[in-house]
């Protein structure tokens, strides 16, 4: 059940306008990396503003110089959401053997989420400024219409820097061209607002300085009109995009991307490419794998004396 007026750590829930409410990650130290906290605080928001009959439309912005910057790999704060947050069936096999519990988790947290949050009944706007990295692009891609800052710009590094072929919500060949989205994951470059906006998958692009009341004005706009009217604009567009296969496409890169996850465990005992990581943290990792190999080996020998 969402919390109505409840306290957020990393999120912050505002009604900005008549009609409107803004959701802010709010977790600029860490350039806003999403983990179990603002996943489940971005839940809760999102439903509040679905069940408030006041809000017709739901801006989603961010707090600092950037948007962004992906899944939080930092080990702060819980690794798997309570009981009472998981919102799929799969919560008791988190603990699972082999693969299960890692399977379980990410089509939880990453896949069948977003996909609820991308079919919100509500029009969703998405405020971008800054970098937006990886995970930051499901995020960017679960929302109706973007607008971004001139000095905005786009990432996926799974498939160059992990091993993976693009993050676990797979849009990419729906947000842009089939040629440019191979492009784009197989290099990992960078996307800029201007070629974004190029490629149709941002509406608009303007002045850093003008991004939020743009994208207010936008929102306004779109409040104004009949509320049951634009959900049900917003439900046929989507089902049109399925049935050209976009759902089925986002099923199966979820799967690849596990494959590559399990690929890289069988290859390096971790479930990320090591040698495809940029030279300083796949030093780190080297080093963390070492450690840990010596950590076992001395277990096991304290074992058999």
């Amino acid at each position: 059940m969402t919390t109505q007026g409840r306290e957020y750590e990393q999120v912050l829930y505002e009604e900005t306008a008549p009609k409107v409410a803004r959701i802010v990650m709010n977790r600029p130290s860490r350039s806003n990396a999403q983990g179990i906290t603002m996943t489940y605080e971005l839940d809760d928001a999102l439903k509040r503003a679905c069940f408030d009959d006041s809000i017709n439309v739901i801006i989603l912005a961010a707090s600092g110089d950037h948007w962004n910057s992906g899944h939080d790999i930092s080990g702060e704060g819980p690794n798997n959401p309570s009981p009472d947050e998981i919102t799929s069936l799969w919560g008791s096999s988190y603990h699972g053997k082999g693969w299960e519990g890692f399977y379980a988790r990410e089509k939880e947290i990453y896949l069948e989420i977003s996909e609820r949050w991308r079919n919100a009944p509500k029009p969703t706007i998405a405020e971008i400024q800054g970098s937006v990295i990886s995970g930051g692009m499901i995020l960017a891609w679960m929302c109706d219409l973007i607008v971004c800052s001139d000095d905005a710009r786009f990432r996926d590094a799974t498939a160059a820097e992990m091993g993976i072929a693009g993050v676990e919500f797979w849009q990419h060949p729906y947000e842009m061209s089939v040629r440019k989205a191979k492009e784009w994951l197989m290099t990992g470059g960078w996307m800029t607002a201007q070629e974004a906006e190029r490629h149709g998958m941002v509406n608009h692009v303007v002045p850093r300085e003008e991004l939020s009341g743009r994208t207010l004005e936008l929102a306004r706009n779109i409040a104004a009109n009949n509320p049951f009217t634009m959900k049900l604009v917003k439900q046929a567009m989507n089902f049109a995009q399925d049935q050209m296969g976009r759902k089925a496409a986002s099923d199966f890169g979820f799967h690849l991307h596990q494959i590559g996850h399990m690929q890289a465990m069988l290859v390096n005992g971790v479930p990320i490419d090591i040698d495809s990581l940029p030279p300083k943290m796949r030093e780190v990792a080297r080093k963390t794998l070492a450690a840990r190999d010596a950590a076992n080996d001395a277990a096991t020998s304290a074992l058999s004396e």
